[in-house]
């Protein structure tokens, strides 16, 4: 157990993958540029209203973050959310329509035209596509679900995920399990049904069954938490300029405060944005830098709006809202966060968190943000039917957001595993390789520990 570990990075999967090394007796050592960790996850406190800056909350859809969880101390800071979360509203004309969850709900919707509805009971008998893996989520919904569903559905899904555009992002990518079902099971439909069958014999949640966590104090607290276990293992401020290679070890060259230091590990897990690790690596291969650059991150805008509860129509009954882009509006959808968390606002209002942007709007960095403001919150308020000013608003803005599994994105992957085997003792990781929830970084994070812990010992 000698032999030394850097991470890259101390976002959640960068963390959960130390603590998990560490706990096992493991040399590791995390290098954090800023001063804060958490990565996207920022929790932050504004006039008593609690501000989820990236990810708003979890899924529990592994028992690693029920042991962390446990581990951590974080039993009485754990909280799972309103169940009529599960309640989910579309925009359809201006006009809020549930997303139905069962058959009967399907049939009786006024989301979906009649003819939709009919279309959808064709997907069994649509043949499987040809073109492979380099299909986008559009073009694979558009042909086994027809144009209406991929317009009201799936588009407003895919914005409320990734902040993306199904016209780019790769279905097998971005949307493995979807693919899946179609190569596994020739569908979608049955394929659902027989899968939904073999996970039950398995401990593993689907996304769809699993419960949405958060924290008492924002999700920013479980990461702090990892790094407050981990203590001195986790160095703030550390700014990487180098990475060579010697031999079969890597040197590591950052800077505190205009001062160089040095560290050097046998094994090297990157673990912070592909953007910032194509500048660290470039001098190690040039195309490993190049195809890390070609991964797209889209700005988003989070707005916080917290509203009087009088003043609001619209009974808050649910998860929030997604906006198809035909409706044509300024932002991607909202998220009724008081109604998920109560915590998140004091009696008698109500927090809600907004998104804009995203590939769907990436000109947004460059509008004049009172003028976005405006068109924004007026649009909200449309929809919700409210008559009065927000009593409090906060925004955050992230020039560079969710990485986009975008067709081509295989071709990435393929390569960084390349260079993985090219260079023993190097990992890339972090969201752009297997997943960009939390649920899937922390699940990741498991299987690079064991990776690790495996060429260490081999």
């Amino acid at each position: 157990m000698s032999k030394k570990i850097v991470i890259l990075g101390a976002g959640i999967s960068g963390l959960t993958t130390a603590y998990l090394l560490n706990k096992e007796g493991y040399d590791v050592t995390v290098l954090e540029k800023s001063n804060e960790v958490g990565g996207s996850m920022e929790s932050v406190l504004e006039n008593g209203y609690l501000f989820d800056r990236g990810p708003n909350s979890g899924l529990d859809t592994t028992p690693l973050i029920g042991q962390l969880v446990e581990e951590l101390g974080l039993k009485d800071e754990i909280v799972y959310a309103n169940k009529i979360g599960n309640k989910r509203y579309i925009l359809r004309n201006n006009q809020l329509h549930p997303l139905p969850m069962n058959p009967p709900a399907f049939l009786k919707t006024k989301l979906f035209s009649g003819k939709a509805k009919l279309r959808l009971f064709a997907e069994p008998f649509m043949e499987r596509s040809k073109e492979g893996y380099y299909q986008s989520i559009a073009d694979f919904v558009n042909r086994r679900l027809g144009k209406e569903f991929l317009d009201y559905a799936i588009n407003p899904f895919v914005a409320g995920v990734y902040a993306g555009n199904p016209e780019e992002l790769s279905v097998k990518s971005a949307f493995p399990k979807l693919y899946a079902l179609e190569e596994k099971y020739g569908g979608l439909i049955v394929g659902t049904i027989k899968s939904m069958r073999e996970r039950k014999k398995r401990t593993e949640k689907s996304k769809q069954s699993a419960r949405m966590f958060s924290f008492v104090n924002g999700m920013q607290i479980l990461p702090k938490a990892i790094a407050s276990s981990l203590g001195n293992k986790v160095i703030n401020f550390a700014d990487v300029k180098t990475i060579k290679k010697r031999d079969t070890t890597y040197k590591i060259s950052y800077l505190i405060e205009g001062i160089q230091q040095e560290i050097s590990c046998d094994i090297l897990l990157s673990a912070i944005p592909a953007y910032c690790a194509a500048e660290l690596f470039g001098s190690m291969d040039e195309n490993l830098s190049k195809h890390m650059e070609q991964i797209y991150y889209p700005p988003v805008l989070v707005l916080l709006l917290v509203y009087e509860k009088a003043v609001i129509k619209q009974l808050l009954d649910g998860f929030g809202f997604l906006i198809p882009a035909k409706e044509g509006k300024s932002f991607l959808g909202a998220i009724w966060s008081s109604v998920l968390f109560p915590n998140r606002s004091e009696e008698g209002k109500a927090a809600f968190t907004i998104f804009a942007g995203g590939a769907r709007n990436p000109e947004i960095g460059n509008l004049d943000k009172d003028v976005l403001f405006q068109n924004i919150t007026k649009e909200f308020e449309g929809i919700m039917g409210i008559t009065r000013e927000p009593v409090f608003t906060t925004y955050r803005y992230w020039p560079k957001s969710i990485p986009q599994y975008n067709i081509g994105y295989i071709e990435h992957d393929k390569y960084f595993e390349e260079f993985e085997n090219r260079n023993p003792g190097i990992i890339i990781g972090g969201n752009y390789r297997g997943g960009i929830s939390v649920g899937d970084c922390i699940k990741n994070a498991e299987l690079i520990s064991k990776r690790i812990i495996q060429q260490i010992n081999n």
